[in-house]
């Protein structure tokens, strides 16, 4: 099975070195490299061009969409059997190409594997931790992924790559379309790729949240339905609530019971934490952000339509 792999990044320096010497050491022979940089001022493209990538120079508007389908054109048609996608924040695990050639050539009716990410450094900080409980999922059928996947060049050519108009959440918006191409999506149980998030505060964790509302809302706009769940916490608890609490206080102060959802939320997101077997502060920590996420993605989401009814431009949102 014929393969390419895509890295993309910008200004990633050691992380990127890391990232492409991963891929390289796990390459087939015949397999191609290929990396896209976003306007890189640390020297990226020379140095992924002497650890020996191909290197493509993405032009303005820096976009994860369009530096993935920047990558797809380098390659050319027709397009390899398999495409594995990596951020250059990630690092491929020995192994897992093979894994994930093997796995396709077994099932002609998947059309994406991918497998668990892995946070490098969870114990460094609470966002570093937050990252590891986000990565870990469950193996089996799956509907998104986290960016890192190996897809079949064929249903990539078929479906026309990524859609270059979205800002963020541009994977998620892919599986979709391979779900409704009758396609199968595939998580094996096996790990596939370690990431630094490299977050050390709070302003950092708040744009990608308000990045994900973002995403959210951009994809329904799409596809009707897409992230309902995500996209009804974020309106229940960052303006629904609230605004409940407010005027039932023109009416009762027994209103102010409402504000009790809030920590009843958190104690029950701590406690499935600790059932899978966070340790209890740490539980109780990151229960707390995940209870604080809502509002930034009620954020992320009305900024998206603030900026379709207004005809603004979809600006990158970065947290970097």
């Amino acid at each position: 099975m014929s393969l390419a792999v895509i890295a993309i990044g910008r200004d990633e320096g050691a992380r990127l070195e890391a990232c492409l010497t991963a891929a390289l050491a796990d390459l087939p022979p015949g397999a191609r490299l290929v990396y896209v940089d976003s306007g890189s001022t640390d020297g990226s493209p020379a140095r992924a061009a002497a650890l020996g990538a191909e290197v493509v120079a993405l032009e303005p508007p820096f976009t994860a969409a369009r530096a993935r389908n920047a990558g797809l054109a380098a390659l050319g048609a027709p397009l390899p059997e398999a495409v594995q996608f990596i951020d250059g924040d990630c690092a491929l695990e020995p192994g897992w190409l093979a894994k994930g050639q093997t796995a396709l050539a077994a099932d002609e009716g998947l059309a994406m594997v991918t497998g668990w990410r892995r946070e490098r450094h969870p114990e460094r900080n609470i966002y570093h931790a937050m990252a590891e409980a986000e990565w870990h999922r469950p193996p089996g059928p799956v509907t998104s992924n986290h960016g890192d996947m190996m897809i079949r060049g064929r249903d990539l050519a078929s479906l026309g790559g990524f859609d270059g108009a979205l800002i963020a959440s541009e994977d998620e918006e892919l599986c979709l379309r391979l779900l409704k191409a009758g396609r199968g999506l595939l998580r094996l149980p096996t790990d596939m790729s370690w990431h630094d998030i490299d977050m050390t505060r709070f302003p950092q964790w708040w744009r990608r949240m308000v990045r994900g509302g973002h995403g959210h809302a951009q994809i329904a706009s799409r596809h009707p339905g897409a992230a309902a769940r995500e996209r009804r916490r974020a309106w229940l608890w960052g303006l629904v609530l609230p605004v409940l609490t407010l005027a039932g206080l023109f009416v009762t102060p027994w209103a102010l019971l409402l504000l009790f959802a809030w920590p009843a939320s958190w104690a029950k997101t701590a406690l499935g934490l600790r059932r899978g077997g966070m340790a209890p502060r740490r539980a109780a920590a990151v229960a707390a952000f995940y209870t604080a996420s809502k509002p930034a993605m009620l954020q992320g989401i009305l900024t998206y339509h603030a900026r379709r009814l207004t005809g603004r431009a979809l600006a990158l949102i970065e947290y970097k």
